[in-house]
């Protein structure tokens, strides 16, 4: 029986389901390297495609929230931290950072699509609250691998959201954050004792390795999309440089 029937002195009266919200796209940008992101709206409820391809949406966030606290758990508590976020999205991983890393930290947000940044502060203003103008963030619309490859020993955390993790969806480009020199680049932005975190759809056991080749100490968390909703497993990497962990 479905949820439009209900039962009166043995008969069964029927009544129509509610119509289904249509969903409506609000905005599409072109891509550097091709395709095409749009902006999707049905109700309260955001979408992100590439294409046709689903990239994010509002209704799960755990992973990427997860992915500023576990970072601000694993460095531990300094004294005006400088934090890299490598995409912004729907700000879940921002507003995560900004309390996990504590008053006074500086928290620098690249993202490489303008259009992502015009919808954080135009549709889903609500859903980002103040967050964009908190103390000590910025947002920067740039290539996050060219801040991590001018950054010498810059930030004591690198979180890098950016595609779908290792195995990216959107951006060729994007490979080289995750492959050798990119790994190597995080590296040497980061201070001593500082953590590069990863997050990505699944698992990729050969990015592992190469995060640990790179000469991080490497922990693998799974993470819940929807926390205690459950949903599907996404994956963060914690990494460490050898040489700072060894101390």
């Amino acid at each position: 029986m479905s949820g439009g029937a209900r039962t009166c002195y043995g008969l069964v009266e029927t009544r129509p389901d509610p119509p289904m919200i249509p969903w409506i796209e609000l905005d599409r940008t072109p891509l550097p390297h091709g395709g095409d992101l749009r902006l999707m709206r049905r109700g309260r409820e955001f979408v992100i495609k590439v294409g046709v391809a689903e990239l994010m949406t509002s209704r799960l966030s755990a992973s990427e929230e997860a992915l500023a606290t576990l970072a601000a758990e694993r460095l531990g508590r300094r004294e005006r931290p400088r934090i890299l976020i490598g995409g912004l999205g729907m700000g879940f991983t921002l507003r995560a950072a900004i309390p996990a890393f504590g008053a006074g930290a500086q928290i620098i947000v690249a993202e490489l699509v303008p259009a992502v940044v015009r919808w954080a502060r135009g549709p889903m203003a609500d859903m980002f609250g103040d967050s964009l103008d908190a103390p000590g963030v910025a947002i920067v619309e740039a290539d996050v691998a060219a801040l991590i490859r001018a950054g010498k020993s810059r930030y004591d955390a690198i979180l890098l959201d950016v595609d779908n993790g290792p195995e990216g969806m959107t951006q060729a480009a994007n490979d080289g954050l995750y492959a050798a020199q990119g790994l190597a680049a995080a590296r040497a932005a980061l201070t001593p004792g500082g953590v590069l975190a990863v997050w990505s759809q699944g698992p990729d056991a050969p990015f592992m390795k190469r995060f640990e080749k790179a000469g991080f100490s490497v922990e693998e968390k799974r993470v819940r999309a929807g926390g205690a909703r459950g949903g599907s497993r996404h994956v963060i990497w914690l990494g460490a440089p050898k040489a700072a962990a060894a101390r």
